[in-house]
């Protein structure tokens, strides 16, 4: 059973260092997607956040990702993610492997994620979360723009942290 996903009560951040000393956070304000649930499991989801979205707190920061060195919005104006397997490891914990599609370039991710069991809210809909976090090498992605420091090290680290935490919903028949 197709279920939706709530944009509103739905956030893609991500953290990465900037010089080797300090982390970055960043968010996009653009998700939608869709899972299918069946006796309140997620047997797979496919989820598009817009790229042109992107939040960092520093309006010459946000040109710079949405420009061709990094998103390259003109190009691809979304970052996709689609599940190949959703595990169930204990309670509420799960592993959620799929493939992560930025700038053209597809590649497997694996999150760590707990998933909310099934809950009626105060309207009659069905409504289930997922928080799930991982990990990727940005440069994997095509997303290679740099610059190195006069003492050592890069600008912007390869390693991207993700969190999503995502909110699915279903009106009843």
């Amino acid at each position: 059973m197709e279920w939706q996903l709530d944009a509103s009560h739905t956030s893609a951040s991500f953290s990465v260092r900037h010089m080797m000393i300090a982390t970055v956070r960043g968010h996009f304000d653009q998700a939608s997607g869709s899972a299918d649930v069946e006796d309140g499991k997620i047997r797979s989801a496919k989820v598009d956040i817009a790229t042109g979205s992107v939040a960092t707190r520093d309006a010459g920061r946000d040109q710079h990702l949405k420009s061709a060195d990094f998103f390259d919005i003109e190009n691809h104006p979304h970052l996709h993610f689609e599940t190949s397997n959703v595990e169930h490891v204990d309670g509420d914990k799960y592993r959620i492997e799929g493939n992560l599609t930025i700038r053209g370039v597809t590649r497997p991710i694996t999150l760590e994620a707990e998933i909310t069991p099934v809950v009626k809210d105060p309207w009659g809909n069905d409504r289930l979360g997922v928080s799930a976090t991982g990990q990727l090498n940005r440069k994997e992605f095509n997303l290679n723009w740099n610059v190195a420091l006069e003492a050592g090290g890069v600008l912007v680290g390869e390693q991207v942290k993700i969190e999503v935490d995502a909110e699915f919903t279903h009106a009843p028949n």
